[in-house]
């Protein structure tokens, strides 16, 4: 009898050694409106790493990591959706990037 051995694999995204990181603060109409919530649902969608934090003063505060691909399509989708919101989006480029966990909502 001849038994044969399939390895069972979850699908995970393509190692990019070419990851970016970038620092953003949105302005606007941006809490109260679940984009800390979609923000996260976006992140785990296109494997992006970071954290998201409503602010004080009202701005929301975002740290995002991926390959760059990823991070443009994350963007481009969470401005997309929160187009009429936004009022200032500003973003940096962190060059001391630091490795993140998993997406997450902070308080």
């Amino acid at each position: 009898m001849l038994f044969h051995l399939f390895a069972v694999t979850e699908s995970r995204p393509e190692i990019n050694l070419d990851n970016k990181q970038y620092h953003i603060v949105v302005s606007g109409t941006v809490q109260g409106v679940g984009f800390r919530f979609t923000a996260k649902d976006l992140a785990n969608r296109h494997h992006i790493k970071g954290w998201v934090k409503n602010l004080t003063d009202g701005r929301v505060e975002l740290v995002a990591q991926g390959p760059k691909d990823n991070l443009d399509i994350f963007l481009k989708d969470l401005r997309g959706i929160f187009d009429r919101n936004i009022s200032e989006f500003q973003s940096q480029e962190n060059s001391n990037c630091m490795n993140l966990g998993d997406f997450q909502i902070r308080f």
